[in-house]
Parts: C-alpha cells; structure tokens; sequence
C-alpha cells in the first residue's frame, strides 16, 4: 500500500512542480551524485571565472524524528493532498510507538508525537514533503542551495566581501526556519 501511495504522491508533485528542482533525496532520477555533480559544475564555472566560492554545509540533526505531524499534514493540504489520502497519511502518522532493544532489555514502549516512520517506504517522501518549503528562502537570492534529505549546501560566488555576509544572512534564515519548523 505504501508504495502505491508513494508512486502516486510522487507522480503528482512532480506534474503539479512542488518539490523543489534543489532536493535529490529519495526522488527517482536524484541522487547524491546529481547534487554533486551540479555543485561541482556550479563551482568550476565560478572558479574558471577567478572567483571564489563560499559554501556551507547543514546536517540537521536527527532531523527524521522532529517533523512534527501537525506541520505535516498543513504542508500536504497547502500542495493540494487532501481527502481520502490526507486521513489516510494521518492514520500512518498517528498512534505510532516504539521500543528500543538492548541485547535482551527492551526500554518502556514510547508514543510518537512527532518524526516520520524510518524504514517505512513513505517516511522519507513525508520528510522531503516536510523540507521541500526551505528552498524557497533562495528564490531570489545569489545563494545556491542544494539539498539531499536532511543535508543541506549553500554557496555563493564571492565577488567583494559582502557577499560573505550574503551566506551569513541565508544561514541565519535556515537556523530560524529550522527553529519555527515551518
């Protein structure tokens, strides 16, 4: 079922242009050898041109296990899923637990509030339907940014020294949209 879902949801935003040209993670086609190899074109034309490129990199961490559900599913009703699919992404969401093994101790079973379902076949598109929004920081800016699920690369061609201060503000603007889980 899962992979019906994902198939069809996948098929959708891509006719529909949601998910964002920047993200190569989990999408067929993408890769991280896409991202790479579009980052190292980006970087020789700039670096044949005598300039210098500044460039950051972002790991969210444990960043599968805080998407919250509520923000979730808003961002799925806002790119168009709604109906039978939205109550049916709602219920896999819902009254999640989990447990955790040591040898032959096994901790208190946990309820989930938040985070997607690792190992499941939609929990990576739910978390790259969660993250796709923050490419839209860099519509219109001189920043670069490419992500591969949780990891996230700027850069920026540096032609005079406020250009540095360019990077800073877009990483400024990712650490607080990470901080409102938008």
């Amino acid at each position: 079922m899962e992979n019906i879902v994902v198939a069809n949801v996948i098929s959708y935003l891509r006719k529909t242009n949601v998910i964002s040209k920047q993200q190569h993670g989990f999408l067929s086609g993408r890769s991280t050898t896409s991202n790479l190899l579009e980052t190292v074109h980006d970087c020789t034309l700039t670096i044949n041109n005598r300039k210098a490129v500044g460039v950051a990199y972002i790991d969210f961490k444990r960043a599968f296990d805080y998407v919250s559900h509520v923000k979730l599913l808003t961002k799925l009703q806002a790119y168009g899923i709604s109906g039978a699919l939205l109550c049916w992404i709602k219920n896999f969401l819902h009254c999640r637990t989990q447990q955790t093994r040591v040898g032959n101790v096994l901790s208190n079973i946990t309820n989930l509030i938040s985070g997607v379902v690792q190992g499941s076949v939609l929990g990576p598109l739910l978390f790259v339907i969660f993250i796709n929004d923050i490419a839209q920081l860099f519509t219109v800016s001189t920043c670069t940014c490419k992500h591969y699920a949780d990891d996230l690369k700027l850069y920026t061609v540096l032609h005079i020294n406020t250009d540095c201060c360019i990077l800073q503000s877009k990483l400024n603007e990712v650490s607080e949209w990470s901080k409102n889980g938008n």
